[in-house]
């Protein structure tokens, strides 16, 4: 039995938390022995890793204190090593931003794995050197592949280290189709109406979800004399600004925050299109989360965009007046879904990938 590792900060509500729970859970069912590392053992979904899988805490010190906190970090850094030097088959860091996760991944296997969730390049504005700093601190050229999400990501990367090109994959992430059809069927206070529904799920933060774009564009159609409301699913550190704007726009009955749900998959099946409005994401877990609840999307240009384009929604350019535009154009028109989506070969596919990216010497 193969013995795989798979290192992350916590396993908080997010999108990457959530595609590790699926792709754990996923493999374990496959028959691996599998092991998660965790900077902090923490987190909602926790309770929805298969109990047969183990975790491990590694927390680094976070003393004030420079001295004592080397002093502890290296002690725990050799402490992790004669325990778990090269103890597994596979391992992957697959929380990129945590530099603990790096290091417990390169350690706990020769055949180890970073795995990327983003177009990194777009993520830092562009600028060449921060991206060239953040992989270098985790080490990105002692793994044995860089994993992307997205061929976006894969892109940009490769744009910048043009000597990883053939170490370099990309594998989308699995989605637990069985789980999100059954969690869709859970009774909730908002009703179905035949007034049309808009409803995004999402991080309430501006920078990069621009959920100010929604709220502009809601305020335009109803100045219309459009009817519609807009369901809110998430919370951040901007959710207050943006409840202001709606009581300033006077659109407190048409937008309605929701706030963060463990289980948002019945407030898809109330709505009539899931808006994503995004500067830039990964492959966004919501595109797979609307195709397999038969929901037709306004997307922004992010990655893979266009899977969605003319199939199941409508893609708008990364502004305001797009997004009022597709909003008004399903208002008016609807959008009939053209393809139904395959999930279990999208699936089969991804965990054929993956056991070959296991089983490589």
């Amino acid at each position: 039995m193969k013995k795989l590792l798979f290192a992350a900060y916590s396993l908080d509500l997010g999108g990457i938390e959530k595609a590790l729970v699926t792709l754990v859970n996923s493999l374990q069912k496959k028959g691996y022995e599998i092991t998660i590392a965790l900077e902090k053992k923490q987190g909602i979904f926790l309770e929805e890793i298969d109990k047969s899988i183990k975790i491990i805490e590694y927390m680094p010190d976070e003393n004030k204190n420079i001295i004592k906190r080397k002093i502890n970090n290296s002690l725990k850094r050799l402490k992790f090593i004669i325990k778990y030097k090269n103890k597994f088959d596979f391992s992957a860091s697959f929380a990129t931003y945590s530099i603990a996760s790096s290091f417990m991944s390169r350690v706990a296997s020769k055949n180890a794995c970073l795995w990327g969730h983003a177009d990194y390049l777009t993520l830092f504005n562009g600028q060449e050197d921060k991206m060239k700093k953040f992989f270098k601190e985790r080490k990105y050229n002692k793994f044995k592949n860089i994993i992307f999400v997205s061929k976006e990501g894969k892109e940009s990367f490769i744009k910048m280290f043009p000597k990883m090109k053939e170490k370099t994959l990309v594998c989308n992430n699995l989605i637990d189709w069985e789980k999100i059809k059954q969690m869709s069927k859970e009774k909730i206070e908002i009703k179905k109406e035949k007034l049309t529904t808009f409803a995004n799920v999402g991080r309430h933060e501006e920078r990069q979800k621009r959920l100010s774009r929604i709220i502009e564009s809601a305020k335009k159609l109803k100045e219309e004399g459009y009817k519609f409301r807009i369901l809110l699913i998430g919370d951040g550190p901007d959710k207050k600004r943006y409840q202001e704007e709606v009581e300033k726009s006077n659109l407190n009955e048409t937008i309605i925050f929701l706030g963060k749900k463990q289980n948002p998959y019945p407030y898809f099946k109330v709505a009539d299109c899931i808006i994503l409005r995004s500067d830039y994401e990964w492959y966004p877990v919501v595109f797979l989360e609307s195709f397999i609840l038969n929901k037709p999307l306004i997307t922004t240009k992010v990655s893979d965009y266009k899977e969605v384009e003319g199939k199941y929604g409508y893609v708008a350019e990364k502004n305001t007046e797009d997004i009022y535009k597709k909003m008004k154009l399903f208002l008016e028109n609807g959008f009939e879904i053209k393809e139904k989506f395959d999930y279990k070969e999208y699936n089969k596919k991804i965990l054929e990938k993956l056991d070959k990216i296991i089983e490589r010497k």
